[in-house]
């Protein structure tokens, strides 16, 4: 029996959507993102890419506790712009996703209820263009291995569905993978069979 718990949304695609107010032009983009390091690549090209733009306002979620957000208003008056993107993932429930929306100003102020309804207007249109995705919560594992074990080891890595994270493979093999939750024990069964391969349960 497969829980709800089992997996998560997010996107797998990139979107961008415009929105305009009064002579204000308002371009949101979704971006799925696995790190904050993904998260800062992707504002610094959008400041590249839009360097005449008054503020560039975000918000993004990362991993599945709830905790690890971060909404920024850029400059717009407090939670105007960040909140509004952030209450617009959270409707979808989605996670690992980043959602930056860029402001040309267009000569009118449209005082805080006019902005925070075009921040999550904008961010809106741009996640209602792309599908949400269920991905396997996974639980990493390191796995330390006789190179000729690799075959067994691989073997049950691909039937069961585990993401490779990392390898280093020399005569003695170390192997990191995401394990799917929801096959966590036939997969630790399967791995307890092989003899000497060792296996941690990594952060």
């Amino acid at each position: 029996m497969i829980s709800e718990q089992d997996f998560y949304l997010t996107i797998a695609q990139t979107s961008s959507e415009e929105f305009k107010d009064r002579g204000s032009r308002f371009i949101a983009y979704a971006f799925p993102i696995e790190s904050v390091d993904d998260f800062k690549k992707q504002l610094q090209l959008l400041k590249k890419e839009h360097a005449k733009a008054v503020h560039h306002c975000f918000a993004y979620r990362l991993g599945l506790d709830g905790n690890n957000f971060r909404v920024s208003d850029d400059g717009e008056p407090s939670g105007s712009a960040g909140k509004p993107i952030l209450n617009q993932i959270d409707s979808k429930q989605l996670t690992n996703i980043l959602v930056v929306v860029v402001r040309y100003f267009g000569g009118t102020l449209l005082g805080v209820p006019g902005l925070i309804n075009a921040y999550k207007t904008a961010a809106a249109l741009a996640l209602q263009t792309i599908p949400a995705v269920q991905k396997p919560i996974e639980i990493n594992y390191q796995l330390q291995f006789d190179y000729t074990r690799m075959n067994e080891v691989m073997t049950i890595v691909k039937q069961c569905n585990c993401s490779i994270i990392g390898q280093e493979m020399q005569l003695f093999c170390t192997l990191k993978i995401g394990v799917p939750k929801a096959r966590l024990e036939e997969v630790l069964h399967k791995l307890k069979e092989l003899v000497y391969v060792e296996v941690v349960k990594v952060k």
